[in-house]
């Protein structure tokens, strides 16, 4: 038994982390998988780190809730980001998470999403034209951060010229989903969601006016709704348009950022996606497994069960350490190595189950195309400064990576 692994498991705290597990919080996970992969912290929850305890508890909708108005009620009390998080998509169950995913996936068909690519690869490669031109640039701001926030603008058919707050509202929103909100980012997050939906207002009136195609358009298909008369309300529209704003934006801008970096950590497996650019769509796997951007989700149990050998009544709030469980070595062989050809690959990135990502196969795309198409240009890319984490535990990825492109 390694006693520092021990140690890390038994002073594990959500609410009292450090700056070294921010900067790899891998090292905790493991110990915690191996020591006590079932861990009741101090705030009463119990933390999971297995890959089939996770599967366990999505699949079993019946018992292990999302629905978080009990969670987030003291967390936010009477205000706009409660509203927010307890009416979007992924924070309520069965029927009201079958009927808004119902309509959100009707706007995300796999024509939908192919009849995206053209424009897809002209905006990356009109990025990766200003990135030449500049030669020292930062991979997030100037790339990585640049394509959902189009991707979802295009999706919902935001002008062009009203972008630029977005991702802004996003990061302030996402940012008071931590397990500790500080005051200032509390406040930060509920004017955001206040100014969001002020916004939101506006745009869809134009459009109710107005509609657009809703076989393209987002927007315009929520309005409508399904044919047979099936619509969200008007709150339940507002709230899960910066929804779909929110989950689009900062996972992606993840997924792209920390693929690029982790392929610096491993030169071999970049010259390898190089030298074989089929490869690109396990390797966006393999980066969505070995940093994960969404790292942590949440479950409220609605009946006594138990899992993993605990008994947990009912009323037992549950974190899934999605970041641990794709490092499982009992579901993933030598786990702690980025291998882009490793197959299968069933990681829990995108979750699985009922709550299993709507967008994911679009985050597939986006991936591939702004990877594969960034190391056809620049394959000598390297960094020029020490990047900067997030310093978030939920999800994971960077503030700004400074880099030059050859």
């Amino acid at each position: 038994m390694n006693p520092d692994a021990r140690e890390l498991a038994d002073t594990f705290d959500l609410e009292k982390l450090t700056p070294d597990f921010y900067a790899n919080p891998y090292p905790t996970y493991r110990a915690l998988r191996e020591h006590e992969p079932v861990k009741r912290l101090p705030n009463g929850c119990w933390f999971l780190t297995r890959y089939d305890d996770l599967v366990a508890a999505y699949k079993n909708t019946k018992v292990f809730s999302s629905d978080k108005k009990k969670e987030f009620a003291p967390k936010y009390g009477a205000s706009l980001l409660y509203e927010h998080h307890t009416t979007s998509l992924v924070f309520n169950d069965p029927p009201a998470h079958t009927r808004v995913r119902r309509l959100i996936m009707g706007a995300l068909s796999p024509r939908a999403i192919s009849g995206m690519e053209p424009d897809l690869i002209a905006l990356v490669d009109r990025l990766l034209d200003g990135l030449a031109i500049k030669g020292k640039v930062d991979l997030i701001d100037d790339f990585a951060a640049a394509i959902p926030i189009e991707v979802i603008g295009n999706l919902l058919d935001v002008p062009q010229d009203e972008r630029e707050p977005l991702r802004d509202w996003s990061l302030a929103i996402l940012g008071a989903l931590e397990p500790v909100v500080a005051p200032d980012v509390f406040a930060r997050g509920n004017k955001a969601v206040k100014d969001f939906l002020a916004y939101l207002e506006g745009l869809v009136a134009r459009r109710r006016a107005k509609p657009g195609n809703p076989e393209r358009d987002v927007l315009t298909r929520l309005i409508q709704g399904e044919d047979n008369g099936e619509r969200l309300t008007e709150k339940e529209l507002l709230h899960n348009c910066i929804f779909l704003l929110n989950a689009g934006h900062e996972t992606t801008t993840n997924l792209i950022g920390n693929g690029l970096v982790a392929l610096l950590g491993h030169p071999s497996e970049k010259q390898r996606l190089i030298d074989n650019p089929a490869l690109i769509k396990t390797a966006v796997e393999e980066m969505l497994r070995f940093e994960s951007s969404n790292q942590l989700g949440n479950r409220m149990t609605v009946e006594p069960i138990e899992l993993g050998g605990v008994a947990m009544p009912a009323g037992t709030p549950i974190t899934l350490c999605i970041g641990a469980a794709n490092r499982d070595p009992a579901q993933f062989a030598d786990p702690e190595n980025l291998d882009i050809g490793r197959t299968p690959n069933r990681h829990l990135a995108f979750g699985t189950g009922a709550h299993q990502c709507a967008g994911m196969a679009l985050a597939r795309l986006e991936g591939a195309i702004a990877i594969s198409r960034f190391l056809a240009r620049f394959p000598n890319y390297a960094l020029s400064g020490e990047p900067v984490r997030g310093g978030r535990v939920r999800f994971r990825g960077f503030l700004s990576v400074p880099c030059q492109t050859g």
